[in-house]
């Protein structure tokens, strides 16, 4: 009996249906993100003392340090290996690996948390806000020291995730974030009357450690054993520890800049930080619906497709899903940009005008921003993560300097919707520097079948801006709606028919995209209904 074969089956599950779960349990958790958002604008003062500007400051520094050295980092510089041990057979190794890698990053991450918890004053006040009063700067300092070891418990679900996901077990990953969203929310309610925003923090932590929670039940039956020692003398662990500092570097520095951001915003005045806050948040949304849920699912295909040394195959999969992205990103920064106004009221209605005009020059970085998340992995799956770091470390110069040259206040710069501007100009250039070297190494990778495709997707999407146009000017946004019932039914129909002209002017264009959507459409319209007389 080969070893190997219940491994090589399992990595012949479905990306799409592996796609759809991430997409489908992410939205559940989008959705309560944007409510807990909503909640705490409608909950708290955009100015003043209590002012939510504290509360968004106070998460920058423990994602610093969780996203430079565990997050994404833990995905792109561990699973390619643990794939290679995994497919081979051996899952006594899969384990002493993934143990000293947890007990390591533990310990790093405690030592995190112990500075974040000593040094919170010192870290809001002159690195990440100094324009906050003094009672801004305590509310923040305590919300920092309560998600303090929350970058710890991060890391921990971070490993325990990269297990199951080589394995091909997503669905504990996928319903995670989802308690962590409840949490806050339920923490807006128990705490607004008492300890205010600092009971936000509570609910953070809390989050935390009930995520944490389910994902260690996708351990059950994987038959999992944790070792109490870090192997150092492995040859796969001394990779890992290679693979991971760039790809932590390259997470930190994005990092950075939002560090740098939010520093910004600081000086403009009371609130900015909130209303670029806010912005941001809307533009994550569909950049991990979309570029994060689907790369994601494929990442464990195309490790997989290289450690059966099939390049030609991990060629293939790869323009697969990258045409799919650029064919569903297209359609929803479209319907991103005209909806914004509607986004932006049903986040916060107070701020909303200043909200979806930031949100509205982020569109174009969505969209790139999707396609280098898939982009990015034809790096990591070849166990390279010091290339995406060097073109990182040059567009995150870059992202400085113009947010500092076009965020400046009016009139001489375009106050903190130039940060929203220089976002987009330098995603477009990374996708581009990064694709640039794809070619370079992979000659045959972008065919004529390839680029024939994007010009038939984007020759669509024109029709989709129009589609979007039309629809806005039937449901135009009034000056009295309100409520997430009003702006979501309009909203509704404007995506719906533009996505919907998208889908079936794609028939017609013959993409393969929209091949199994027709078809389900089709099935579902023509097949009789049997009726039991």
């Amino acid at each position: 009996m080969n070893p190997a074969a219940p491994a090589k089956k399992r990595g012949l599950v479905s990306i799409s249906n592996v796609a759809l779960l991430l997409i489908a349990t992410s939205f559940t958790g989008q959705l309560l993100g944007f409510l807990r958002t909503k909640l705490v604008n409608a909950n708290f003062p955009t100015v003043g003392p209590h002012s939510t500007d504290a509360y968004f400051a106070a998460f920058t520094i423990p994602d610093l340090f969780f996203f430079t050295l565990a997050a994404g980092a833990l995905g792109v510089a561990f699973m390619p290996i643990l794939s290679d041990r995994f497919h081979g057979g051996n899952r006594e190794s899969v384990w002493k690996l993934s143990a000293s890698l947890l007990n390591l990053l533990a310990i790093i991450m405690g030592v995190v948390g112990l500075i974040m918890l000593i040094f919170a004053v010192p870290l809001i006040k002159y690195i990440v806000a100094p324009g906050l009063s003094p009672a801004q700067l305590h509310t923040a300092a305590t919300i920092m020291r309560l998600l303090a070891f929350n970058p710890l418990l991060f890391t921990i679900s971070g490993i325990i995730t990269s297990i199951e996901q080589t394995m091909g077990r997503f669905f504990f990953y996928a319903i995670a974030p989802i308690f962590y969203n409840l949490s806050i929310i339920i923490s807006i309610f128990v705490f607004r009357h008492n300890v205010g925003l600092v009971g936000l923090g509570i609910g953070a932590l809390i989050g935390a450690i009930i995520q944490l929670l389910i994902i260690c039940i996708g351990l059950w039956k994987l038959g999992f054993r944790w070792y109490p020692h870090i192997t150092w003398k492995s040859k796969d662990f001394r990779q890992v520890l290679r693979n991971l500092p760039p790809r932590s570097l390259d997470q930190g520095m994005d990092q950075v800049e939002n560090i740098v951001e939010t520093h910004i915003a600081s000086d403009l005045g009371s609130g900015n930080i909130t209303y670029y806050s806010n912005a941001f948040i809307l533009s994550t949304a569909p950049i991990y619906l979309i570029g994060t849920c689907i790369s994601m699912a494929a990442f464990p295909r195309l490790n997989a497709r290289l450690s059966q040394g099939r390049p030609d195959l991990f060629r293939k999969d790869f323009l697969m899903v990258l045409r799919a992205m650029i064919w569903i990103g297209a359609p929803l920064v479209v319907v991103c940009f005209f909806g914004r106004g509607y986004l932006a009221r049903m986040i916060y209605s107070r701020g909303g005008p200043q909200i979806a005009t930031i949100f509205g020059f982020l569109t174009v970085a969505i969209f790139f921003r999707i396609l280098y998340s898939i982009i990015s992995r034809w790096f990591y799956a070849q166990k390279d993560t010091k290339t995406p770091l060097y073109v990182s470390l040059f567009v995150i110069s870059l992202n400085v300097f113009l947010a500092i040259t076009l965020a400046r206040p009016e009139p001489r710069g375009y106050g903190v919707d130039g940060l929203a501007m220089a976002q987009s100009i330098v995603a477009a250039v990374e996708v581009f520097i990064l694709s640039v070297i794809m070619l370079f190494r992979d000659h045959r990778l972008f065919n004529a079948e390839f680029w024939n495709g994007v010009w038939r997707i984007l020759s669509v999407t024109g029709f989709s801006v129009v589609a979007a146009f039309i629809m806005v000017s039937f449901y135009p946004l009034g000056a009295h709606d309100r409520g997430i019932i009003t702006l979501g039914t309009k909203l509704f129909f404007i995506a719906g028919v533009t996505f919907s002209v998208h889908v079936l002017l794609s028939s017609l264009f013959g993409l393969e995209e929209a091949k199994p959507i027709i078809s389900r459409i089709r099935k579902i319209i023509l097949t009789p209904i049997k009726l039991d007389i």
